[in-house]
């Protein structure tokens, strides 16, 4: 079995669950986007079915989206990022969502076809082997994702090869200091999370062995949500990066 299949598949198994059946079980959807940086104005321009999220933050706030732009959604979810990034580079722009479940793929397409959305797709894939040609991508986004990839050095060399010249990533995503006891390994929600973090220096490492350049910390905040504190004890950050192919 390759290093981080057994994973994959776990973490694909649950986002499944939560795009048949929604959040049930999870933090409350809408209260956990807005700890993370979502407005209400932002929530309120998607439809509900899309804030079905679990990120640590809100890349599309401070990725400075222009008109015209074709973006890249890693780990799409039920879309939220993707219809909000649609939103931001209009109708000469386009978005392209992917993740690595089919049935969070069909939940964003819904919702996008919900709220009217036409620049927006979404598509079925992994992202260490993305369905785009070398050099198509203005700006890359993604939201606590890139720590699930299996290869996370091969995830971002790929992402490296879509971008444009130029082209920039904006990623919010965990780090960890380490440490976390058994039960908080173990726990439902959390534990996954906890497992994959990498350390920050060597998190900022595989972006820059991947080509990047210019990688900037853009914000970071203790990653301290009321239904996780106990757990986390303060050993896990919330980062916002932005880097430059």
């Amino acid at each position: 079995m390759r290093p981080g299949a057994k994973g994959r598949r776990k973490s694909r198994s649950r986002y499944a669950e939560i795009a048949a059946e929604g959040a049930a079980g999870q933090p409350d959807p809408v209260a956990h986007a807005k700890s993370t940086g979502y407005s209400e104005q932002e929530l309120d321009s998607v439809p509900d079915d899309a804030v079905v999220s679990l990120g640590c933050g809100n890349p599309v706030a401070r990725a400075e989206l222009r008109a015209g732009e074709m973006v890249l959604d890693l780990g799409c979810g039920a879309g939220l990022d993707a219809l909000l990034a649609a939103q931001r580079v209009g109708p000469k722009g386009r978005v392209i969502g992917v993740d690595q479940t089919p049935e969070m793929v069909q939940r964003a397409a819904d919702n996008a076809a919900k709220a009217g959305a036409r620049n927006v797709e979404f598509r079925h894939a992994a992202i260490e082997r993305l369905p785009l040609e070398d050099g198509s991508v203005d700006v890359a986004i993604s939201n606590c994702v890139m720590n699930h990839c299996a290869d996370k050095v091969l995830a971002f060399k790929e992402v490296y090869r879509v971008l444009k010249h130029g082209g920039r990533i904006w990623i919010s995503d965990l780090v960890a200091a380490g440490g976390f006891s058994d039960a908080a390994l173990k726990d439902e929600i959390w534990g996954e999370w906890l497992a994959v973090a990498l350390p920050k220096a060597k998190y900022f490492r595989t972006i820059e062995n991947a080509g990047f350049r210019d990688l900037t910390v853009a914000g970071e905040a203790t990653f301290a949500m009321a239904e996780a504190d106990a757990r986390l004890k303060g050993r896990i950050t919330s980062l916002l990066l932005t880097a430059r192919k």
